[in-house]
């Protein structure tokens, strides 16, 4: 297991939500989905970084980087994430996925050290922010994918040439996000 940074992507407004920082929302066990996460990742021995600009998160204590570029989405963040890992493996994280388990982690982080992305894919697309990256061979292609009008993470993964992590069906729920106050109603 190489990647030893573990981003966890807090920049996104919320809009779906009426604005909440929702990697604040409670989980059932009332940790927060970043708490969850954090605790998740520190077990396995990663240095947690958030990943986006919310003020809200500024309490944490956990070291934030900006997205470089800015204004570009995902990606801008993905490219920071990558370039602070100075070329090791990377493992992002999205902080509105309150089910995500260790056990998944850790199979993205078990993954061969030879592939550029590993991440699953459910109906049919890939999960950009449940996946490891290999900085030294994402990051030039993700800097090149910036300077386009088309910046998709999706784009990236298929460019690059990502190997899917095979979920089982009760592992692809693990993968639900919460966007709407309904997601977080319906648990």
């Amino acid at each position: 297991m190489t990647a030893r940074l573990a981003g966890i992507f807090v920049g996104g407004a919320g809009t779906r939500m009426g604005g909440v920082a929702k990697g604040l929302l409670r989980t059932a066990d009332s940790a927060t989905i970043v708490g969850r996460l954090r605790v998740i990742l520190e077990r396995l021995e990663l240095q947690v970084v958030l990943v986006g600009s919310r003020v809200e998160y500024i309490g944490l204590g956990l070291e934030t980087i900006l997205d470089d570029p800015e204004g570009i989405g995902p990606l801008g963040g993905l490219t920071a994430l990558l370039r602070r890992a100075g070329g090791a493996h990377v493992l992002a994280l999205a902080c509105d996925m309150p089910f995500v388990s260790s056990a998944i982690v850790g199979r993205l982080l078990a993954a061969p050290d030879q592939t550029p992305v590993v991440a699953p894919r459910r109906e049919g697309r890939w999960e950009p922010l449940c996946a490891r990256y290999d900085g030294a061979r994402v990051l030039p292609f993700a800097l090149e994918l910036a300077r386009t009008p088309e910046r998709s993470l999706q784009r990236l993964i298929r460019q690059v040439g990502a190997v899917e992590l095979p979920l089982e069906p009760q592992e692809l729920e693990e993968l639900r996000d919460w966007d709407s106050p309904e997601d977080v109603r319906a648990v």
